[in-house]
């Protein structure tokens, strides 16, 4: 079942179409990928899924209710968690201060309970907090919980926004450039986190340009080139087509 839809989607900035008619979709428990040159879309895509930029034509939906108009606010709220391709932490707070940040769009209580500590709004905190940690061991940043977000190290700063996007309780988890960064045991590690939020019933849609972490972990490919969509398969189908290894994978001989 199709649980996230792209249709027909078109973004214009002024005279550049930097996304161009582009329909796909995002079923239900999957891993996909959405690849393609520098240039080409990809996170103007994640952009427009997320409500930081509306399109000038086309439609998307989430478990078939449309997205459009929609504040960003509210679409994290419907189940749809994001990461950046540059990271964006508190980098003052703490590691759980962090997560807990993004748990926040799913409590309940008001300015007053939240004002007087109503035994609402403390179990809604405790939950939360509850949340957060479990969040940070899922990642493995449990012992990291108390220091300030600024002194992990660049693995762990990605690990740590994974962690606060978790904590929002996400259907779909949308990752741009998760291992951008990273060294080979850190995206090694990744891999691994990715296969384990898919167990989890969690759906992923990344961006990536690690061809390697993309072809392990993806069961489906959408490939962008200047805006366009111009392949979607499985890895061995991408990897197949002529038209993306000549837009962007290569060949071993140049």
């Amino acid at each position: 079942m199709s649980l996230l839809s792209i249709q027909r989607l078109t973004k214009n900035f002024g005279g550049l179409t930097a996304v161009n008619n582009v329909s796909f979709d995002v079923e239900q428990g999957s891993v996909v990928g959405l690849i393609g040159p520098n240039g080409a879309g990809k996170t103007t895509v994640f952009n427009l899924i997320t409500g930081i930029y509306q399109p000038d034509q086309g439609a998307i939906s989430f478990e078939q209710a449309s997205l459009l108009r929609l504040p960003t606010h509210r679409i994290v709220s419907l189940g749809i968690a994001r990461t950046f391709q540059t990271i964006r932490l508190f980098q003052n707070m703490s590691v759980l201060e962090n997560v807990l940040a993004g748990c926040h769009c799913r409590m309940k209580s008001g300015i007053l309970s939240s004002m007087f500590h109503f035994p609402r709004q403390q179990r809604e905190e405790r939950a939360a907090i509850d949340r957060a940690l479990k969040a940070l061991d899922f990642v493995g940043l449990r012992d990291q919980a108390e220091n300030l977000s600024k002194n992990l190290s660049y693995g762990n700063q990605r690990l740590l926004e994974i962690a606060r996007a978790l904590g929002t309780e996400p259907r779909l988890l949308v990752l741009d450039e998760p291992a951008g960064g990273m060294n080979e045991n850190e995206t090694a590690q990744l891999v691994s986190l990715i296969e384990r939020i898919r167990g989890m019933g969690i759906t992923v849609l990344l961006i990536e340009h690690d061809m390697s972490l993309v072809m392990r972990v993806c069961e489906q490919i959408v490939v962008l080139e200047y805006g366009s969509k111009i392949a979607e398969g499985s890895p061995e189908e991408i990897q197949r087509n002529e038209r993306v290894i000549a837009a962007y994978l290569g060949t071993e001989d140049g």
